[in-house]
């Protein structure tokens, strides 16, 4: 299925001119939210104990917070509306250390006044596990990260490689940032959205840069400018295909998939949205302006391509040779 005529060439150069900017407001903004608000820790992070209750009529928010700062064993507690009127999360900022312990019926039996309730989840995370997921959450993205930036360097011209592991940063940092900006905590789902969209986003920007890979074989005459803009018309139908399919799918689970989820899919619904756009926009022109030489590079392909083919013809003389 193609939306756009195969026949038309686009000017995205010029228009990434435009992309650029924005995309250097976006990264700028990100940066100035993971220092200022920076982000909210959740309980896989932070430890501490989280209890979702749920209430048969609208919660009374203030009455609960009141009832609970009474307990001194819940000095600290955050309480939340969760999803609907009737559901709140309770945050206690320590775990329980009592195996036979079950907090969740303690609050509850606590909250007894508040209204009718039940004690949907508890979740119970020490400080000593959080800190390890702290650290292996954030080992696991820098690894994916330098992993890809590897393989990119060994398939293409450094400066790809560059551009698409720039692009990449450019697409974790704003996802990231929204989790910020939409006051969601910082958890594994998060982390495990973020892995995702870093496989998501150098997909997209390998199909394009495998077809200006392509197009240069033909186009060797041409400008990096042209080539760069055939390229990206020829690939715009699947680019937009690919991201709008992802982009209902998350946007399903955003709508319909409940507060508990929307740690994974609310990064995942901006990543989406960045990674398609980075791919076209803003990788292709760091390319340009990493100064790439299309006919440098022609003739480096061109000696790659002589030297193989002389190898093979004395391998091939060396084999009648011992026959």
């Amino acid at each position: 299925m193609d939306f756009f005529k195969h026949n038309r060439i686009y000017d995205f150069v010029k228009m990434s001119n435009y992309g650029i900017v924005l995309s250097l407001i976006l990264f700028v903004g990100s940066l100035i939210l993971f220092v200022k608000p920076g982000f909210s820790l959740g309980v896989d992070f932070a430890g501490g104990t989280v209890i979702q209750v749920q209430y048969e009529k609208p919660a009374p928010l203030a009455e609960i917070r009141k009832t609970l700062e009474a307990v001194e064993a819940y000095s600290g507690v955050q309480v939340s509306e969760f999803g609907s009127p009737e559901e709140i999360l309770i945050k206690l900022p320590t775990a329980s250390s009592k195996v036979n312990q079950d907090i969740g019926q303690e609050v509850a039996n606590v909250l007894k006044n508040t209204g009718d309730l039940s004690v949907r989840r508890v979740d119970i995370v020490g400080p000593k596990v959080g800190n390890e997921l702290k650290e292996k959450g954030s080992l696991a993205l820098i690894l994916a990260i330098i992993s890809i930036m590897l393989y990119v360097s060994y398939r293409y011209e450094w400066r790809f490689a560059l551009a698409a592991v720039l692009a990449l940063v450019h697409d974790v940092v704003i996802s990231a940032g929204a989790v910020i900006l939409f006051d969601i905590d910082l958890s594994l789902e998060v982390i495990a959205a973020l892995l995702t969209l870093i496989g998501y986003s150098i997909n997209d920007t390998i199909i394009i840069f495998d077809r200006i890979r392509e197009t240069i074989g033909i186009r060797v005459n041409d400008s990096l400018e042209n080539v760069i803009n055939e390229a990206l018309s020829a690939t715009l139908s699947r680019t937009a295909l690919t991201s709008l399919t992802v982009f209902f799918t998350v946007f399903t689970l955003y709508a319909f998939g409940g507060e508990i989820i929307k740690g994974f899919s609310l990064p995942m619904l901006v990543g989406s949205i960045v990674g398609s756009y980075s791919s076209i926009f803003v990788a292709s022109k760091l390319v340009i302006l990493f100064r790439f030489n299309l006919q440098a590079y022609c003739q480096k392909v061109t000696e790659a391509q002589r030297k193989a083919l002389e190898k093979k013809k004395l391998r091939e003389m060396y084999e009648r040779g011992r026959m």
